[in-house]
């Protein structure tokens, strides 16, 4: 068995030398200058020479409160930004006091309760969520082989004019799936090499995880010492000195191209099934992340992926660590503060806005209005989801082998 890897985590065989051999054609139109068609190298002239990545924590547990704390500490350490992590009831569309939340409530989160455009008319306003995993040379290549597909699709496909429709701006969040609860610190060390290749991927904010991200939800001192990575990246390197720093390189140009030609046959498949959509309904993506997700396992469990802690320089006994741990108190709490409200308002008032919300979920009307009506009469988000539920049903993925 190979101590190093020889492969990417996409099954393509990694060379022992690249020369120029291995460079696409005509490598200066598929690259371009920063800030320009087809934004390979970035969609900024100037990228981080100008101004280092919004350093954007996800952060949330508990109730509000809990979570406002968090937020003003994160703040304090330095982060540019916040994104709230909703617990798993919010995400769900059930609310605090559903039997269904039960045991869920604040665990992993904060708990609260177009047809016909033309498409530079909302394409600028996109953006994208990627993740980085540890496989630094391939990750760089895939966030710049995104760019490059998301412009030529968006021009060539979508027949878009504004150059800003073309621009893939992403946040990246390092990949947690990757983290151990064996020997954690050595997380550490993982998060700031999938930080750093979303870095030098070009992404435009980045979360990254907290050593104890298998274990728990992250204490104070884990959330700032992943802070403190990013900080490290933007102001103790060079990383911000020049834009793609990898540009040029046979290595990662090869993989570019690589990557780019493999996503557009997969796009192909997809579009054999005559929509995403429809692709979704036959189980294909869902059928193509469990096959990964296998693939991986089994390398894991047979050694053949080294996973330092867990199937490689092990020891004997784990030190112990002591996880945040939130208050059971919080899930009571939540349902008195929903009793509360539902009290407090006019119930025949909040009836008719779901009446209402439900009538457009059944036809082709714009839900998004009835919806912030509703919200505005003080319906929950349980109630919102429900009624939606009501009308479309709950969606049960296809198992298909």
């Amino acid at each position: 068995m190979s101590e190093r890897r020889r492969s990417s985590e996409s099954g393509y065989p990694i060379e022992g030398v690249y020369t120029a051999a291995h460079l696409p054609g005509e490598l200066d139109s598929r690259l371009g200058a920063p800030g320009e068609y087809p934004y390979t190298r970035g969609v900024y002239p100037t990228m981080y020479t100008s101004r280092p990545w919004t350093m954007r924590q996800y952060a949330g547990f508990g109730t509000a409160t809990e979570s406002n704390a968090r937020y003003h500490q994160l703040l304090r350490a330095g982060t540019m930004g916040l994104s709230v992590a909703f617990d798993l009831p919010t995400q769900m569309g059930y609310d605090s006091d559903d039997p269904i939340a039960h045991g869920e409530v604040g665990k992993v989160g904060v708990a609260i309760d177009t047809h016909g455009r033309g498409v530079d008319d909302f394409a600028p306003r996109l953006s994208f969520f990627f993740v980085a995993r540890t496989t630094l040379l391939e990750e760089v290549a895939k966030f710049r082989a995104a760019r490059r597909i998301w412009a030529r699709l968006m021009r060539d496909e979508f027949g878009a004019k504004n150059p800003k429709s073309m621009m893939l701006r992403f946040h990246t969040q390092t990949a947690g799936v990757q983290l151990t609860a064996q020997q954690p610190e050595v997380n550490l060390v993982r998060v700031a090499v999938q930080g750093l290749g979303a870095v030098l991927g070009g992404t435009q904010s980045l979360h990254t995880n907290s050593f104890d991200e298998a274990i728990a939800l992250p204490t104070e001192k884990a959330a700032r010492l992943a802070l403190r990575t990013q900080q490290v990246l933007a102001y103790e390197t060079d990383l911000t000195a020049t834009v793609d720093p990898f540009a040029g390189s046979y290595v990662v140009e090869a993989m570019t191209a690589e990557i780019e030609a493999a996503a557009d046959a997969l796009m192909g498949r997809v579009f054999e099934y005559g929509s995403s959509v429809d692709a979704i309904e036959a189980g294909f993506q869902k059928r193509e992340i469990e096959q990964s997700a296998y693939q991986i396992a089994r390398e894991i469990d047979s050694g053949e992926r080294v996973v330092v802690g867990l199937n490689r320089f092990t020891i004997d006994a784990e030190e112990p660590y002591e996880p945040l741990r939130v208050d059971p108190a919080i899930e009571a709490a939540q349902g008195e503060r929903l009793a509360k409200l539902r009290a407090g308002r006019d119930d025949a008032v909040v009836q008719r806005a779901l009446a209402e919300l439900r009538e457009a979920a059944s036809g082709t009307s714009n839900v998004l209005y009835p919806m912030k009506a509703a919200l505005r009469e003080r319906a929950t988000v349980g109630e919102v989801c429900g009624a939606l539920r009501e009308v479309w049903g709950v969606y049960r993925p296809t198992d298909r082998f």
